[in-house]
C-alpha cells in the first residue's frame, strides 16, 4: 500500500504561498519578540499548515467495478438526503436525489459516480449558506454536470458550495468522457454533492451513512429507463 501523502493540485499553490507567508511573518517575530511569543505563533502556524495540508490531501483510490449500472459515491462524507424530488434546473421532472455532505475534515476531491459522456456542464452563482440545509441545493453557488451513461441513463451531479466553501472547481466539460477513478472536480472548504438519478434506481445507502468517494457503491441504475426514449429530447 502506498502511504505517501499526496497533495491535490488545487492546493499546491496555496500551500506554497502559505509557507512563504508564514516564513515572512515569523522572521521579525523571531528577531524582535520574546521567545515565548515566537513559540506560541510557531505552534499556531504549524496547526494551520497541518490543517490546510490535511484538507488538500489526495488519496490514491482505484475501484474496479465491471457493472456499468453501478453508482459510486462521488465524494467522501455523510448521506443527508435519499428521496424523490422534482429537479427543476435541468430535468424538470421527478428524480431520485442522493446528497452527500462534506465536512472540512473530509477529502474534497469529487469523482465521476458513473461512466459515460458529459453532455452538460454549467455554473451558477449564489449564496453561501450551510451546505447541510435543503435550500442550499437551489440557492447556493453550484455547478451542474449531466452524464449520459453507456446504458443511456441520464445522471446529474451538482457540486454545491457551503458556508466555508468559496470556490467550486469543475473539470467536466461537454464532450468529456466520464470514467471511474477520475476526478470530476474539487470543492474548497466544506460543501455538498447532490446526485439526481432515475426514480427506479436501486439504492444501497440511507441517511446517516458514511461514504467514501470512489469507493462506496451507492446503488444500481435500472437497465431500462425513460431516459432511453427521451435522450434525444434532453440535450
Amino acid at each position: 500500500m502506498n502511504t505517501r501523502l499526496r497533495i491535490h493540485r488545487e492546493g499546491r499553490t496555496l500551500l506554497i504561498l502559505l509557507c512563504l507567508l508564514l516564513f515572512a511573518v515569523h522572521v521579525p517575530i523571531y528577531l524582535y519578540s520574546p521567545h515565548a511569543i515566537f513559540a506560541v505563533t510557531l505552534v499556531l502556524s504549524a496547526v494551520v499548515l497541518v490543517f490546510v495540508t490535511f484538507f488538500f490531501r489526495n488519496p490514491e483510490r482505484v475501484l474496479d467495478v465491471d457493472d456499468p449500472t453501478a453508482v459510486v459515491a462521488p465524494a467522501d462524507g455523510t448521506v443527508v438526503v435519499v428521496e424523490p424530488v422534482v429537479e427543476n434546473e435541468y430535468f424538470h421532472e421527478e428524480r431520485l436525489q442522493v446528497s452527500i455532505f462534506m465536512s472540512p475534515f473530509n477529502v474534497h476531491a469529487n469523482w465521476y459516480p458513473v461512466e459515460g459522456m458529459v453532455i452538460e456542464s454549467s455554473h451558477q452563482k449564489g449564496r453561501h449558506r450551510g451546505a447541510w440545509l435543503p435550500k442550499s441545493s437551489t440557492e447556493n453557488e453550484r455547478s451542474l454536470v449531466v452524464i449520459r451513461t453507456c446504458t443511456s441513463a441520464l445522471v446529474a451531479v451538482r457540486q454545491v458550495a457551503g458556508a466555508m466553501a468559496r470556490r467550486i472547481v469543475t473539470y467536466a466539460k461537454p464532450g468529456t468522457e466520464a470514467r471511474r477513478n477520475v476526478h470530476m472536480g474539487f470543492i474548497k472548504f466544506g460543501s455538498r454533492v447532490d446526485m439526481y438519478l432515475p426514480v427506479d434506481t436501486e439504492i444501497f445507502v440511507e441517511c446517516g451513512d458514511i461514504v467514501r468517494g470512489n469507493q462506496t457503491v451507492l446503488g444500481r441504475l435500472p437497465k431500462q429507463t425513460s431516459d432511453n426514449n427521451e435522450e434525444n429530447n434532453i440535450v
